[in-house]
């Protein structure tokens, strides 16, 4: 039954992304839980990871993440997992493009519901629609 949670809540978060719905998309998050976006890229704390998720989405007219496959390992009250997701966004600048990644992800267990307590984005290609970029293959 956890894990089946824990696909609730990645979906749900991939959801509250294309709805651009900054409540849900929080929701998802523990209180005092990390965004690990790269490049030096991290963001510690609910509020501070809703700020800059606010402000990242301004710069988007739409974003499509669809959530493809992925798995958790679950104790009682901590957890690990892997999801690979994929976006296909437009920008307000007028660029479209893809992002295929995955994300290594903490669970927490708060009151019962199933949290996020870090997730680090791992970028497996980031380019134009047409794919005419090159894969990253030192994406773990």
């Amino acid at each position: 039954m956890s894990k089946k949670k824990i696909s609730q809540l990645v979906h749900r978060y991939a959801d509250a992304v294309v709805h651009k719905d900054s409540n849900q998309w929080i929701s998802t998050w523990a209180k005092n839980s990390i965004w690990d976006l790269g490049n030096d890229r991290i963001i510690k704390g609910r509020k501070q990871i809703q700020e800059y998720w606010e402000a990242s989405m301004e710069n988007f007219v739409k974003v499509i993440q669809t959530v493809a496959n992925g798995d958790a390992t679950l104790g009682s009250e901590r957890g690990i997992g892997r999801w690979y997701f994929q976006e296909i966004f437009e920008k307000i600048d007028g660029k479209k493009g893809i992002l295929v990644a995955h994300y290594q992800d903490q669970y927490i267990s708060v009151k019962d519901e199933w949290l996020f307590a870090e997730r680090k984005l791992c970028i497996h290609y980031k380019e134009p629609s047409g794919l005419t970029g090159d894969f990253n293959d030192e994406a773990n």
